[in-house]
């Protein structure tokens, strides 16, 4: 297991990048800690599975260093990094059993048959693969082989981190769950360095301890689930994180207030402040679990007027959705009296709402 240390990494396909465009991953400085959980999380094309080739050594960085335990690693070859990825689809030897898949990694480096057959039971257990130990891999089917792979990475102690690219993309829904829930209980139970890739947020925010953001190869805010549901730091996040995504409301600061929609909200003191003077562009975000609806009467200085567009009842809640002014709000509504059409208002928490500057958060 390492500390992994980027430092000022940052990869170009072009000679002399100058503009953030010109960079597939823009130049970064971050430190993982040694035996965290990460995920990667991003739509395709944000520069993950670059950032994690270039840590695995298939990619060598064109900007910066990567050190794992202070010692630099950028030049070095996969195979001298001491690092075990598993990819998106099984990579496995199908002639062999599962036995021999799982100890394969281990007698390539020296391991005596019965501290291999110790820690291959161990994984097999873990990874509920026990019961075909014997079996050849080659009459499984793909979820099983895919756990073989998972095996295989998870089965040497003394790597320096485990990378998984997008590992449960051919895994069958409901296994998907399963696994995700088994590798949270491997991680706590082994105390691996584990970098997760996905464009999946539901495994990212299940799995990973810290999940780093990613978007047009810039990582925008890293955190865990609470932090980048609660306070997203950029818009990207507000909109990427959550089902629907928040709320994002262009609006304008004028005499102490917010203007959305041709309608005022009132500003918290902090608000106020971090607001004075903001050059550029001005949004408000509020999740749509925080969104209140009131009848048209409860009027206040943290409400605006809405319609009514659609009313879903999910079981759990009714999602509903209302027009402020020409913009669209989503809301996340324990009880909904109001049918489309009709009129009410809509309540923002201002210990909810969030205000962005140029989509970087300022309160």
């Amino acid at each position: 297991m390492a500390r992994i240390d980027l430092i000022e990494l940052g990869h170009a396909y072009r000679p002399n990048p100058a503009a953030p465009g010109d960079y597939a991953l823009q130049p970064m400085t971050k430190t993982w800690d040694d035996g965290g959980a990460y995920a990667l999380l991003g739509p395709s094309g944000c520069g993950k599975t670059t950032l994690l080739n270039i840590i695995s050594g298939l990619v060598k960085p064109s900007h910066g260093r990567v050190l794992f335990d202070g010692k630099d690693v950028t030049t070095l070859p996969t195979e001298a990094r001491n690092i075990a990825q598993v990819f998106q689809f099984p990579v496995i030897y199908d002639t062999m059993t599962v036995y021999d898949n799982l100890a394969f990694p281990l007698r390539n480096r020296g391991w005596k048959e019965r501290e291999t057959r110790v820690r291959v039971q161990q994984v097999a257990a873990m990874l509920e693969l026990s019961s075909d130990l014997k079996l050849r891999a080659s009459g499984l089917s793909v979820d099983a082989k895919q756990k073989i792979s998972l095996g295989r990475g998870l089965v040497r102690p003394d790597v320096a981190a485990v990378l998984f690219d997008e590992p449960l993309t051919v895994i069958d829904p409901h296994l998907k769950w399963l696994l995700r829930r088994k590798l949270k209980e491997i991680h706590h139970e082994l105390k691996l360095s584990l970098i997760y890739v996905t464009h999946d947020q539901v495994e990212a925010l299940t799995f990973a301890d810290q999940v780093v953001v990613m978007t047009q190869g810039e990582v925008v805010q890293t955190g865990s689930a609470q932090a980048l549901f609660e306070a997203p730091e950029h818009t990207f996040v507000g909109y990427f994180i959550g089902n629907p995504g928040m709320n994002l409301l262009p609006c304008t600061v004028q005499d102490g207030a917010a203007w959305v929609g041709g309608h005022a909200l009132a500003l918290s003191g902090a608000a106020k402040a971090a607001l004075a003077g903001a050059d550029g562009k001005i949004s408000l975000g509020v999740r749509p679990e925080f969104v209140e609806c009131a009848a048209d009467a409860d009027a206040g200085a943290d409400t605006v007027p809405a319609t009514v567009l659609s009313v879903r009842n999910m079981g759990t809640h009714f999602l509903a959705e209302f027009r402020v002014g020409d913009q669209r709000v989503a809301a996340k509504l324990r009880a909904m009296q109001a049918v489309a059409g009709n009129t009410v208002r809509l309540r923002f928490p201002q210990q909810r709402t969030l205000y962005y500057v140029n989509d970087q958060r300022v309160a």
